[in-house]
């Protein structure tokens, strides 16, 4: 029951930023409540602030104790919401599959259905020594994905 409030409390706070979303809630049996959040522009402190006032200005301690903590979504943290991906366009991800396939490359397209990863690779020639490069691509849809990251690079 508690969970329940929670999670509405969550929810009306969402739907008064419509640039954040939920990215995972948790919720353990001694109320330590875990909000993750993303926003399709980033998220601020404030961001997160907003959430927790949201949460915490309408419980009330004397009747339930509890723990929360609002994060955002980490720069290395794996890509879960459809909503992260089209954030991402432009950067390098690297994604493993279901079948254990891992492809690194440039985030170009994003739908409701899959993602369209771009990448150069040198092979060898057709005909005669050396190697040419060559650009590929991998379509993939979300159900096909074990994991996915965006790849920082300095």
């Amino acid at each position: 029951m508690f969970r329940d409030s929670v999670k509405k409390l969550l929810e009306e706070g969402l739907s008064e930023r419509e640039d954040l979303f939920l990215v995972d809630f948790d919720m353990s049996g001694d109320n330590i409540i875990k909000v993750v959040i993303d926003g399709d522009n980033g998220v601020l402190v404030e961001d997160c602030m907003f959430i927790s006032r949201a949460i915490e200005h309408n419980l009330d301690r004397e009747e339930q104790d509890f723990s929360l903590e609002v994060l955002s979504a980490g720069a290395t943290s794996p890509l879960i919401n459809k909503r992260q991906y089209k954030k991402n366009i432009g950067r390098t991800l690297s994604v493993k599959t279901i079948n254990d396939e891992a492809i690194e490359g440039k985030l170009t397209e994003v739908n409701d259905e899959k993602i369209l990863l771009e990448w150069k690779t040198r092979e060898p020639k057709p005909i005669g020594k050396g190697k040419v490069t060559v650009k590929k691509q991998a379509e993939l849809s979300y159900d096909t994905i074990s994991t996915a990251q965006v790849v920082i690079k300095f």
